[in-house]
This record gives C-alpha cells, sequence and structure tokens, in this order.
C-alpha cells in the first residue's frame, strides 16, 4: 500500500506515520520536561499547568474544527470521572514522584497501562474476556513490574534511612499513574463508546474538564514560590501544549488511520524516548533490574494485546487446565 494513501478521514499513511513518531517523541519527552520544571516549580504547579495549557490548545481546535459538545448530562458526569481519573490523578502522580525517581523510570511505568487496562477492562468494567494467553500476559506484565521495583533493595535499608522508602513511594505514585490510565481507558469503553461523541470532542473534554478542575484546586495545588528560567518556561509550555494537547489529537489521527492495534505500539516508543533522553540530557542511570523487568513488561504486553503467541501446554498449565 503506498504510504501516500488517503482514508475517509482525511488523513495520508504518509501524515499518520510522522504524527505517531511525533506522539512517541513528545510523549517520551514528558518525563524529561517534567522533571526540568519541578527544578523551579511545584509538583502541583506542574500538574496544573500541562493541563490548564493543554485544556486551552484543544479549546482552539475545538473552535477552528467547530466540533459540537454533548448535550447529555449523564455523559457530561461520565467525562468528569474521565478528567479526573485520566488526567487530574495521573499527572499530579506523575509529577509528585518525579521528584524521587528519574524520569526514565517513570516513563517505564507508563508503559505498564496496556497491562492495568486489561486488568481493569476484564476484572472490573467486565467489557472483555481475556484468552489463556492473554492471562499469561497479564502475570508476566506483573511479575514485570515487581521486578522493576525491586523490593530486595528496600526492605534492608527502610529502617536506616529515609530515601529508599520515598523512592518506593515514587515508584507506587507511577504504578498508580499507569492504574488510573488503565481505568479511564476501560471506563471510556464502557460508558463513553458508542455515545456519538467525537475524538476531537472526547480529547477536549478529558483534558479541557481536568484543566477547569486544576483551576478550581489553584488555592491547594497551584500556590508557592515559583523560580522560573527559560529552560523551565520551556518546558512548561511544551508539556501543556505539545504533550497534553496536541498529542491527544494526533494519537486520534492516527488511530482513524491505523486502527487502535497499531496505535496502541506507541507504548513501546514512549519509554525507549523517555529512557534514552533521562541518559544523555539528564546523566540518569537506570538499575539492572529496571530495564530488565520493562522487558518482561513488554513481553507481557504481546501476549495480552494477542501480538505473540504463546505455546498452547503453557497457557493450559498457566489456567490449570489440561
Amino acid at each position: 500500500m503506498s504510504t501516500t494513501h488517503r482514508t475517509a478521514e482525511g488523513t495520508t499513511n504518509l501524515s499518520a506515520g510522522i504524527q505517531f513518531a511525533a506522539m512517541g517523541i513528545v510523549w517520551g519527552a514528558s518525563f524529561l520536561f517534567m522533571k526540568v520544571a519541578l527544578e523551579g516549580t511545584s509538583f502541583g504547579q506542574v500538574a496544573w499547568s500541562r493541563l490548564v495549557l493543554g485544556g486551552l490548545a484543544l479549546g482552539i481546535v475545538m473552535f477552528i474544527t467547530r466540533s459540537s459538545l454533548p448535550r447529555s448530562p449523564k455523559v457530561w458526569a461520565h467525562f468528569v470521572v474521565v478528567a479526573i481519573s485520566g488526567s487530574v490523578l495521573p499527572y499530579l502522580l506523575f509529577a509528585w514522584a518525579e521528584q524521587y525517581v528519574s524520569s526514565g523510570l517513570a516513563s517505564i511505568y507508563n508503559a505498564v497501562t496496556p497491562i492495568t487496562t486489561a486488568i481493569m477492562a476484564t476484572l472490573v468494567f467486565r467489557v472483555e474476556k481475556l484468552s489463556r494467553a492473554q492471562v499469561v500476559g497479564v502475570a508476566v506484565g506483573i511479575v514485570g513490574v515487581i521486578v522493576i521495583i525491586g523490593p530486595w533493595r528496600f526492605v534492608p535499608t527502610a529502617a536506616a534511612t529515609g530515601s529508599p522508602v520515598t523512592e518506593l513511594a515514587g515508584q507506587l505514585a507511577c504504578l498508580g499513574s499507569a492504574v488510573c490510565y488503565g481505568f479511564t481507558f476501560s471506563y471510556l469503553r464502557r460508558f463513553i463508546t458508542g455515545r456519538g461523541v467525537s475524538g476531537v470532542t472526547t480529547a477536549f473534554l478529558q483534558i479541557g474538564l481536568g484543566g477547569a478542575i486544576m483551576l478550581l484546586l489553584t488555592p491547594v495545588v497551584a500556590i508557592g514560590a515559583v523560580q522560573l528560567t527559560p529552560a523551565i518556561v520551556a518546558s512548561l509550555l511544551v508539556l501543556g501544549i505539545m504533550g497534553t494537547g496536541f498529542a491527544y489529537l494526533w494519537n486520534i489521527n492516527v488511530l482513524l488511520t491505523w486502527g487502535p492495534t497499531v496505535t496502541s505500539t506507541v507504548t513501546y516508543l514512549t519509554p525507549i524516548v523517555g529512557v534514552a533522553l533521562g541518559i544523555l540530557v539528564l546523566g540518569e542511570t537506570l538499575s539492572w533490574n529496571e530495564p530488565l523487568g520493562a522487558v518482561l513488561v513488554f513481553l507481557g504486553i504481546l501476549l495480552a494485546q494477542r501480538r505473540l503467541r504463546w505455546p498452547r501446554r503453557l497457557t493450559d498449565r498457566a489456567t490449570g487446565t489440561a
């Protein structure tokens, strides 16, 4: 198929490819931008800035495209839940966590989202039924998370110093963000999909309502001393306008052109960019268990998303069947 083939939505495969790459780069770099922004602002101010700026950017897109808003109060109520679980909470958690963990490690935890989505979709919302191979994939992904955390590193020293404990808390906050994303994707599928809400409107309401909530919480999360430098200002602008605004639109265009399966592979690109930038720009290092755990998580995702076939005998044993 030619790379200039145009879909019904007006997006060429070439354009989708460019947007896919841009999406992975911007989302991967978001963890670097958060780290830089935290040098002069609080974690609450970082989350506040990205949601307010992202909401404004998507609001302009809504105006230009003349996209309509839903009229049902019930749909609006669902989007409030989506805004809280998919924007406010994870953005606060990730920003808080990066005070104690590296930007590269935070980006690795973000890649756990497909695993948490599979768990939420199956056990909480019951919108999916996992096959045996997918169950194995989720289990492998969970093992990968445990390896990333490296609990053996904290037990011997937790009583001696507070720093390992705060690092563990930061890792758990990153994991909490991935759980929030998994909840949100499953919630969207359960309560929003099929209601005739466009992708642009969905992105705007999730981020825009999140920004509105942050404005209401300004006295709680955004008041405090700020030390701005050109690097911090640039990080906040790119994080908000690009990473929280336009990247969501790129995601929608790629989704409409290539479908959800291919679009979701951005999960693999984001941590690669995040880890690379953390090492090259910030001089961060990784413990041996973190890339090993990431490999296990990626393997789990491949199985959970049915991109890798597992020997039938192994899946039978894993699920206790004969």
